[in-house]
């Protein structure tokens, strides 16, 4: 099996874990975790699509990867877009920040009412 397509595969696998995880579940905490997994299925997701076989990463220290002998343009083909990797890392650095508060947010609900089901906090609504 391509490992690309076997990436795309387990960032599905986790997508769709996670969404069921937030779907079915009623505690708070499982719902976080599940929230977390949609994350990272996303980030890997993005750095597949975003990723060349057989592309080197985008430091242009070789003559070689430049077309004809004037050396001003970059072959587009053999180097990978950073862009992707950069939106990657910063979603990994958001998530992280986002959980974090969530995580805090879960304890401080345990900690006042002592549930974490959902069903408990309905009246927190409005």
């Amino acid at each position: 099996m391509n490992p690309t397509t076997l990436y795309l595969v387990s960032a599905m696998a986790l997508i769709v874990v996670g969404l069921a995880g937030v779907l079915l579940r009623r505690n708070i905490l499982k719902m976080v975790i599940a929230l977390s997994l949609v994350d990272a299925g996303i980030n890997l997701l993005i750095a597949t699509l975003g990723a060349r076989p057989g592309a080197t990463a985008p430091i242009i220290d070789d003559p070689s990867l430049f077309q004809g002998a004037t050396g001003g343009l970059v072959q587009a083909d053999l180097v990978v877009d950073p862009v992707p990797q950069a939106l990657v890392l910063t979603a990994i650095v958001i998530g992280v920040g986002v959980t974090a508060l969530m995580l805090a947010y879960v304890i401080r609900l345990h900690a006042r009412h002592g549930s974490l089901d959902i069903r408990d906090f309905g009246r927190l609504k409005w």
